[in-house]
């Protein structure tokens, strides 16, 4: 796809959800039935799918595999997909489209800049701590599986993340265009770096240690670094999980 475009003109990751997934049954103006009801059988499938990713990888969700959790015959699966990687492909986007509609359009009602950054970090912690998937965040456990492994589904995930990344990192830019940070240019990378990892570490530590305490220790020490940073503690109040 890609699902998130990058606009140089805009300054900004624009982040559009994909649907290539069902593009075969959007391409005519009418749909039959018959498509409808492939579309919706997709939909369902995709949502098993990207579950058993976010638990046992993308290694993990095999045809066979979505087949005993779904209840649905091999042969109708593989006509959905096509073949494993079709389905691996098709649930790295339908993981996608759930990140954008959890974090990002949500954090996209604040002004761009601090308020903008903190909804998102809000956001993703709670994406992984309210198990929307039941792994947690399905890329953190899809990365680790595709890291080494060249092709498609590699590519596929490293994209959605590098996407993310330069997400946060446009926001720390234009808050401090806006005077409501105090970063050095050659620092903004770094400061990107570390409210990730904030997030993905908490995302680590709670699924390993069965707590949700990794996500309120996360959530203080993004708003500390941010207050260091120059952000007034009334934009950052967000963080507070409890809120």
């Amino acid at each position: 796809m890609p699902p998130f475009k990058n606009t140089n003109d805009r300054s900004s990751v624009d982040y559009t959800i994909d649907r290539s997934y069902t593009r075969g049954m959007t391409e005519s103006v009418i749909i039959d039935g018959r498509r409808a009801r492939g579309d919706v059988s997709r939909r369902s499938v995709l949502e098993s799918a990207t579950d058993i990713a976010s638990v046992e990888g993308l290694d993990g969700l095999t045809i066979g595999r979505l087949s005993g959790a779904t209840g649905r015959s091999k042969s109708s699966i593989a006509t959905l997909f096509g073949s494993k990687e079709g389905l691996q492909l098709a649930a790295v986007n339908a993981a996608r489209e759930v990140f954008i509609a959890t974090i990002i359009e949500p954090a996209r009602r604040e002004p761009r800049g601090v308020r903008r950054l903190a909804m998102l970090m809000r956001n993703a912690l709670l994406y992984s701590r309210e198990r929307v998937f039941s792994g947690g965040c399905f890329f953190a456990a899809t990365s680790a599986d595709v890291d080494s492994k060249p092709g498609p589904v590699n590519d596929a995930v490293r994209t959605a993340l590098a996407d993310w990344y330069s997400y946060v990192e446009v926001q720390l830019r234009y808050a401090i265009e806006a005077g409501e940070l105090s970063v050095g240019d050659d620092d903004v990378e770094q400061l990107a770096f570390e409210l990730v990892a904030l997030d993905e570490t908490a995302n680590t530590r709670s699924l390993l240690m069965q707590s949700d305490k990794p996500y309120r220790l996360a959530a203080t020490a993004i708003r500390n670094r941010l207050a260091s940073a120059g952000a007034d503690h009334v934009m950052l109040e967000v963080l507070d999980l409890d809120r």
